[in-house]
């Protein structure tokens, strides 16, 4: 592609050079000419991949901008009594030009900037009053259980998983790590399970911010510009989101807040997997992976048995059960 566009503009360049050389006879003109068709064509393509990039919805916005500059700028000139104070058709000419032209530039630019802003049509058909708009993050997609809440029907609605995020994670799964690559694969294959529920809509946006390089710093913007929450269980996101008042659905919050309440007296039935740190200890965990302490329960390591829970300790990385041995057991 490189090497056609360096061909097109090539070939206009040499182009104006012939066409002014013949009209002029001037080989500084000619030059001049091929100088700013040269210029003007790689402009043009640069344009073109910036618009390849840009949302439809902000293209929509700078055009919309540009019609209504140049409506207002005819309206301005229509009747504006000071264009015929010029005798010189050039003069006339060239206010004419420079009014449509700066008013169509500013129009532009506030279409531009506020495109993003007047999506009206997504409004009005799809959002509902209570559904809330939420960014997915790369760290709950591989993590998996996202999947299995979308199921119960705790989560509905509309899941925005930005481009930048399937980029990220098609990153993982090509990794040269073979864990990696599993948990990236692993991904992919829980956001085609949860495209296939009913219960949620999957939406792709191209939305993006190439001055943030950071993607967590990415969701962050994308949700703040649409006023939308991230689902993540990442800690990190997690806090930075919070500082800048956007709202966070944390998994790993979901899951320590659905444990089952252990309180001091009550018997629970567990494995004893391994020897604790401290003399005479075993060591056990629930399903959920809270870690139960037993006292005297080395003996146990590898048997079921029958403890009773002594106290429960909640710390920033969970909860840890402390039990002893029941009687007999």
């Amino acid at each position: 592609m490189l090497i056609i566009r360096a061909f097109f503009t090539l070939a206009a360049a040499l182009l104006s050079f012939q066409i002014a050389k013949a009209q002029f006879n001037r080989v500084d003109y000619a030059c001049v000419a091929f100088f700013i068709v040269g210029t003007l064509v790689v402009y043009i393509f640069y344009l073109i991949s910036r618009l390849k990039k840009t949302p439809l919805r902000t293209l929509l916005g700078g055009f919309t901008g540009m019609i209504v500059g140049l409506f207002i700028a005819n309206l301005l000139l229509r009747g504006a009594p000071f264009v015929d104070l010029f005798d010189n058709p050039r003069t006339s000419f060239t206010l004419y030009l420079l009014v449509y032209s700066l008013l169509a530039y500013v129009a532009l630019e506030v279409g531009l900037k506020k495109g993003d802003e007047f999506d009206l049509i997504r409004s009005l058909i799809t959002k509902k009053c209570d559904d809330q708009e939420k960014i997915v993050d790369t760290s709950v997609i591989i993590d998996g259980r996202i999947a299995d809440v979308c199921e119960t029907g705790f989560i509905e609605g509309t899941l925005i998983i930005p481009q930048f995020v399937l980029h990220e994670l098609q990153l993982v799964a090509d990794s040269a790590d073979s864990l990696k690559r599993i948990r990236g694969r692993r991904g992919l294959d829980i956001l085609k399970r949860i495209q296939n529920q009913a219960t949620v809509q999957i939406h792709i946006t191209e939305e993006d911010f190439p001055r943030i390089k950071e993607v967590d710093a990415k969701l962050v913007a994308l949700a703040k510009k649409r006023d939308a929450q991230i689902l993540t269980n990442d800690f990190n996101l997690n806090k930075v989101a919070d500082l800048q008042g956007v709202r966070v659905l944390n998994l790993n919050q979901l899951a320590e807040a659905l444990k089952p309440l252990v309180l001091p007296g009550e018997t629970l039935d567990v494995m004893v997997s391994k020897e604790g740190k401290e003399p005479m200890q075993g060591v056990a965990y629930l399903d959920d992976g809270t870690m139960v302490v037993i006292d005297h329960g080395r003996q146990l390591v590898g048997e079921t048995a029958k403890v009773i829970v002594t106290s429960v300790l909640q710390t920033t990385a969970g909860r840890m059960i402390f039990a002893r041995r029941q009687n007999g057991s």
